[in-house]
């Protein structure tokens, strides 16, 4: 049902529309014409945006920045931002340009308070939780640093070194930074596991890395190497040979764990050569080009070769450590052939102490063999021995040599029937 307006009636429905619309384009245009204002980088023209639309949280805080990094006038930015911060208290920006501006004013509650207000309002963002991590380290307040720098540690990859490194300068403690700073999680644990070996903190690295092997995620098999190496040069053979049986399945190595029947991994040179850890290890040595080689093996399905060409080959670059039992007896063995030696002496098989380089075991010359020759022996390890270095040694060393050289098959294990006390003497030649 359609109620007729009367003439007057019309005129001022009429008129209260012009009105509101005249209200909405005032307003509009007068935001407009604020947002204009606000958008140069002067401060008259961004006075006259505040005061165009003085609840506009944005253009306080545009204005209160100017003050503090253009103007240089701290006190006038301190009350444009305090006034920011009231209109919108949920933007963290606002509270850490605040804090800023307190900090050049020498508050020192009011810049901590500002940073506290900023992480209530974004408590995972990093950029927010560093500065104010930082600030709490400063202000001695330890606890709650620490609590900040953990959120950069989860938020923030590129904060983690610093943020770790900042942490264990107040808190040196393994198992603390374990518990308030570094998540369980495979990026962190291995950033705190490179900071400690950096340290040298042997103990607090088996801690970190028990903690890493728990996750059963996997990582890059280059930290696994490291910490390998680490472990070794701290004369800490057990533990690196565990973090290698640890790390077997997550990283798909479990062929290359030694087996009770032999000590030597990938003796056979079937697996690809790792480059690392308790594998074959090889660096580049001029006169020597290493290969594996499937056209000619001993059993299996390919075989080292190596070809000497050069003056000054004291080493083949390829090795391997095993862990051994001091005073244990082994059974050793080897094959190999070569072709068109010449030169003085030539390469050998040498087993030594990995520490001291002591000599366990070398054998004759491996030359003048055009068939696969096994190389045998009965080998017993001092006392003090508990890691060997299994390396292709040339004697003598630095005289020019030519040839050709296959080995496969590498064997050391266990003989639980020898007499321990066996002089070791005779399977050492007089050599270096």
């Amino acid at each position: 049902m359609l109620i007729p307006l009367s003439k007057r009636q019309r005129l001022q429905f009429a008129a209260g529309v012009a009105f509101l619309a005249c209200v909405y384009l005032f307003l509009t245009g007068k935001e407009f014409v604020a947002s204009v204002y606000a958008s140069h980088a002067d401060l008259l023209r961004l006075d006259r945006a505040v005061r165009l639309s003085p609840g506009n949280a944005d253009y306080r805080h545009r204005l209160g920045r100017y003050y503090a990094f253009v103007a240089g006038d701290p006190q006038s930015a301190v009350g444009s931002l305090r006034a920011a911060v009231a209109l919108n208290p949920y933007d963290a920006g606002y509270w850490f340009d605040l804090a800023s501006a307190y900090q050049v004013t020498g508050d020192s509650t009011g810049e901590r308070t500002a940073l506290e207000h900023a992480v209530q309002a974004e408590p995972t963002a990093p950029d927010v939780a560093w500065e104010a991590g930082n600030f709490f380290l400063i202000d001695g307040d330890t606890d709650h640093a620490l609590r900040e720098f953990r959120v950069v540690i989860e938020n923030d990859v590129s904060l983690v070194d610093p943020a770790l490194r900042a942490c264990w300068r107040v808190r040196p403690d393994t198992d603390a930074m374990l518990r308030d700073v570094v998540p369980a999680r495979t990026d962190s644990l291995i950033a705190f596991l490179h900071l400690l070996m950096s340290k040298q903190e042997t103990e607090g690295t088996i801690k970190t890395w028990e903690r890493l092997a728990q996750l059963h995620q996997k990582f890059a098999d280059r930290d696994l190497y490291e910490y390998v190496h680490y472990l070794i040069s701290a004369h800490r053979p057990d533990a690196a040979m565990s973090a290698w049986e640890q790390s077997a399945d997550v990283l798909g190595h479990s062929a290359y764990l030694p087996t009770d029947d032999n000590l030597v991994v990938n003796g056979d040179f079937s697996l690809d050569i790792l480059n690392g850890g308790f594998d074959w290890t090889y660096v580049n040595v001029m006169g020597v080009r290493p290969v594996l080689d499937p056209s000619d093996f001993h059993q299996g399905h390919r075989s080292l070769f190596l070809t000497f060409e050069g003056p000054g080959i004291s080493d083949a670059g390829i090795s391997q450590i095993i862990p051994v039992h001091g005073g244990a007896s082994y059974e050793f063995s080897a094959y190999y052939k070569s072709a068109d030696f010449e030169g003085a002496g030539g390469p050998e098989i040498v087993l030594r102490d990995a520490y001291t380089g002591a000599p366990i075991y070398t054998s004759d010359t491996l030359k003048d063999a055009d068939f696969w020759k096994e190389v045998h022996s009965q080998v017993t390890v001092p006392n003090s021995t508990t890691l060997l270095t299994l390396s292709i040694e040339r004697f003598p060393a630095g005289s020019p040599i030519r040839g050709k050289l296959w080995l496969d098959d590498f064997e050391l294990s266990p003989d639980s029937d020898s007499d321990d006390s066996q002089n070791i003497s005779a399977n050492i030649k007089d050599k270096p």
